[in-house]
């Protein structure tokens, strides 16, 4: 009685285990289809990617690729495309100087009503985003830095500073107080602190920090599409234009996002076992 007790729970957890399996494949599956679709699309014709129902079997062409990379007389991207990595990795940069030393602060060496203080930078982020379009443009006109990447560097910088000190905090407080102590009676003082003891003890949870400070900024279209022009136009703006009045150019579409869309997909490929240690950290004591 007792094995026959102990192997029906067993096995439910295996048929459990198998459906559960089943449904995070499924998940998977359903998330990747849009962007397989995107990508064969990308390799169409605009003939072929035009048709309704689309055509899996058409003949595949790199004339989209060709189209984004200015090879028809178009404008070229490489320019959007480096201003947004200037964009992106100098904000998420500063991000981190700026943050790694608040959540110290605020987890490590907490302040006072540090809960509260910790609620004010995340209801900075209530705040509808083009709520703050027209006194940051008007910011923007009056200094002169109008389609200038600095402006972005410092907007996206603020924009992300709030959400990086509160996921940081959260790191951070897993960092065992003994070592910081123990470096404090060596000598160390906090800027050897930061560098040598906490942040590589806590780099998971910057490289995931990282990670979604530059994917914020790379996919920000609102305000640089306001605040930019042609100088500092970033790779999301480049991509609007191909929505013109002729009409909608699916196929090299296709294949300009999936091309602006490598940079995100590659950090996230190459952080992956970070970026999944880090968000799981603390999550089991």
């Amino acid at each position: 009685m007792k094995s026959a007790d102990t192997t029906a729970p067993r096995g439910a957890a295996r048929t459990g285990g198998t459906l559960l399996g089943l449904t995070a494949w499924l998940a998977g599956i359903l998330f990747f289809l849009p962007i397989a679709w995107m990508a064969l699309t990308s390799f169409h014709a605009e003939t072929d990617a035009a048709t309704n129902p689309p055509s899996l079997a058409a003949s595949l062409t790199l004339d989209g690729y060709r189209d984004f990379f200015g090879a028809g007389g178009g404008a070229s991207p490489w320019p959007a495309l480096a201003n947004s990595a200037v964009a992106s990795v100098v904000s998420t940069l500063c991000v981190l100087v700026l943050a790694l030393p608040a959540a110290y602060a605020l987890s490590i060496r907490p302040v006072k009503k540090w809960t509260d203080v910790l609620f004010f930078f995340l209801s900075t982020k209530m705040l509808p985003v083009v709520a703050g379009l027209l006194p940051v443009y008007l910011f923007a006109k009056n200094t002169g830095m109008l389609d200038n990447i600095w402006m972005l560097v410092i907007l996206y910088t603020s924009m992300n500073l709030p959400i990086a000190v509160w996921m940081m905090q959260s790191f951070l407080a897993e960092v065992p107080v003994a070592v910081i102590e123990a470096a404090r009676v060596d000598g160390a003082g906090l800027p050897v602190i930061l560098t040598r003891i906490v942040a590589p003890i806590s780099a998971p949870g910057i490289a995931a920090t990282s990670l979604i400070c530059f994917i914020f900024s790379w996919n920000e279209l609102l305000f640089a599409r306001v605040l930019t022009g042609v100088t500092a136009q970033t790779a999301p703006v480049f991509l609007t234009g191909f929505i013109t009045s002729q009409g909608l150019f699916l196929a090299k579409v296709c294949a300009a996002s999936l091309v602006i869309s490598l940079p995100v997909l590659a950090a996230g490929f190459a952080a992956q076992d970070k970026l999944v240690q880090g968000l799981s950290l603390g999550a089991v004591k």
